[in-house]
């Protein structure tokens, strides 16, 4: 649709919904024109397309196709649906360093640096030098007796604990040797990012307590 409507080049929705009802079966029109409408709906709840800003009208019928929905169309839909996947709060400093990187198509980057900022957060929470890295820091600030240990959690959610984020480190912090995601496809980038988000609020709620 939003192809198609850069195409006839037409600027209100009402002339766009009539184009295409123009020379179709009277059978089943109504309801493939509902279809069409529910889809224009989500196209703007989307910010894909929007009312026109300029001209003097403000005519919910007049439309344009906005810089996101041209970016959509350049990049297609599976980083249209990664975007949406990524259309929450992510806590700092992912909401302001990492997500730009992502809408800017940088996946590998952008999932990369979530994930160090996770070891940047278990490396200052934990207070261990710089030598231990990716798997070992995540294994010795968790450990039993380790900075991060919490007594008063069952041995076994502690270990789990201790093995998601090693576990999280070892998969996805490293991309080169670990390619167990496709760095090409930003759904599975947005993953990385929304796991990150997590590991970071676990880490959050670790200090609070």
């Amino acid at each position: 649709m939003l192809d198609d409507a850069l195409r006839v080049s037409t600027w209100n929705w009402r002339n766009w919904a009539l184009g295409f009802a123009q020379d179709r079966p009277r059978e089943g029109l109504a309801d493939a024109q509902n279809a069409i409408a529910e889809a224009w709906g989500w196209l703007m709840a989307k910010t894909l397309i929007s009312t026109k800003g300029t001209g003097g009208s403000y005519d919910f019928h007049d439309f344009h196709v906005t810089r996101a929905g041209h970016e959509a169309l350049a990049r297609g839909t599976a980083y249209v649906r990664a975007v949406i996947r990524l259309d929450v709060e992510l806590v700092e400093p992912l909401e302001q360093k990492v997500r730009p990187q992502f809408l800017l198509g940088d996946f590998e980057l952008a999932a990369f640096a979530a994930m160090r900022e996770v070891e940047i957060a278990v490396r200052e929470r934990s207070g261990l030098g710089g030598d231990l890295v990716g798997v070992a820091l995540m294994q010795q600030a968790f450990r039993d007796g380790g900075p991060l240990h919490d007594p008063e959690v069952h041995s076994a959610e502690s270990v789990a604990q201790m093995n998601l984020f090693a576990g999280a480190m070892g998969l996805f912090k490293n991309p080169p040797s670990h390619r167990r995601v496709d760095y090409q496809d930003p759904a599975e980038a947005s993953e990385v990012i929304l796991l990150a988000d997590l590991l970071l609020r676990i880490l959050r709620r670790l200090a609070a307590e």
